[in-house]
């Protein structure tokens, strides 16, 4: 079994800034490996190396940038630039690794098959976090953590780390309001957990810009519309940002509290996503959801609304947390929810601004949102059975 916990560090001043320090050294290595990868792709678009006159000859190709030539060459790095000894080596080697990355899911896809879009290089004080892949347990101790190349570094300590877990890797990372690190834990002898759940025990749950959510069991939560609650105070941040001089101190002030009043944001809103799947689970065995296409959704004039209700990352929390405690998230195809008749399957074509279905083939009346989740419950009824029969 592996989790994760994170926990705020309290370094001095100077252990500040050796992690700033790091954070800017492996943010230009980052972006030199990108840009040699880039100027490969640009230099051999064709596998053909000469054209069918001798006299037009083309250069041999280069060979192509991996992880491993580019871990490869920082030992010459080092030489090179000698400041650059002054970061853990397995550090400087997740360079090359996440650079790797971040090109395989643009070029080939992730694991569904996906593509990300195309590599950017980091702006100063874009690159947040750094990894040591190896840690040992003996070097975080009561409430403080010792790193290599910075030293031993304060850690608040909110909950203690579960007994029998070992620590596998360590990531430092700067956020607006300080300095964080998450501890990747693992413990071999706990198996997975696995599904363990009541199939009648589900309910069908129809996601919204007006209420958050709405149950097959007409139970609402209005949604709570963090964005617009705060737009003012943002766009007064946001306003003193502009009006600075850029790369003077008090624009660096102004960014800083802009930057922690969006983390609160975004805090405030996944605080209220974990407590929302929470009690969803707590009551229910089975959640079944749309497989909403969030990305093209995004796309329209409601897009505002739709990020500040974070569709998205509310569903990711809900399935992480139902599979840890065995139970089960079903998405079911989202077309026509809100169109047919939960009770006789009639189609019933409305615009989004009528809110109530008013069914003319079997006379049945009830609130739109309402009719969705009791056809989405339907639907992951039909799915849940079939999957239980194919296994």
């Amino acid at each position: 079994m592996r989790i994760s916990y994170q926990y705020r560090l309290k370094p001095t001043k100077q252990q500040a800034e050796i992690i700033d320090n790091t954070l800017d050294m492996l943010r230009c290595q980052y972006n030199y490996q990108i840009g040699q990868r880039f100027e490969w792709l640009e230099q051999n678009r064709c596998s053909i190396d000469r054209c069918s006159l001798i006299v037009c000859h083309l250069p041999e190709l280069k060979n192509k940038p991996n992880r491993f030539s580019q871990q490869a060459s920082l030992t010459q790095l080092k030489k090179d630039r000698p400041w650059y000894k002054g970061i853990h080596s397995q550090v400087l080697q997740e360079v090359p690794k996440k650079v790797e990355i971040a090109f395989d899911r643009w070029l080939k896809g992730d694991a569904n098959g996906k593509r990300s879009g195309k590599p950017r290089f980091k702006a100063k004080g874009q690159y947040k976090t750094f990894i040591y892949p190896q840690f040992k347990r003996e070097h975080f101790q009561n409430d403080k953590i010792t790193l290599s190349k910075i030293g031993v570094v304060k850690v608040i300590v909110h909950r203690q780390i579960p007994v029998g877990f070992d620590i596998k890797t360590v990531a430092v990372t700067k956020k607006a309001d300080g300095y964080y690190v998450t501890l990747s834990l693992e413990d071999r002898t706990v198996p997975a957990i696995k599904p363990d759940f009541d199939g009648l025990n589900i309910v069908g749950i129809d996601v919204g810009l007006i209420d958050f959510l709405v149950t097959s069991d007409d139970e609402r939560i209005v949604s709570p519309k963090f964005l617009r609650k705060a737009e003012r105070k943002l766009k007064s941040a946001q306003r003193k940002v502009s009006r600075r001089k850029k790369g003077s101190n008090r624009r660096k002030k102004a960014i800083n509290k802009l930057s922690k009043q969006h983390k609160k944001l975004a805090d405030t809103r996944k605080d209220f996503h974990f407590k929302t799947a929470k009690a969803l689970l707590d009551k229910y065995d089975v959640v079944a959801v749309e497989k909403l296409n969030i990305k093209g959704l995004v796309k329209t004039k409601l897009a505002k609304s739709i990020n500040d209700a974070g569709w998205g990352q509310f569903i990711t929390i809900l399935s992480n947390k139902a599979e840890n405690a065995g139970l089960k998230v079903i998405a079911v195809n989202p077309n026509g929810t809100s169109q047919e008749c939960s009770n006789c399957s009639h189609k019933v074509k409305k615009p989004l601004s009528q809110r109530m279905h008013d069914c003319p083939n079997c006379k049945v009346s009830l609130c739109r949102d309402l009719n969705a989740a009791i056809n989405i419950k339907n639907r992951g009824t039909h799915d849940l059975k079939a999957q239980i029969m194919s296994s």
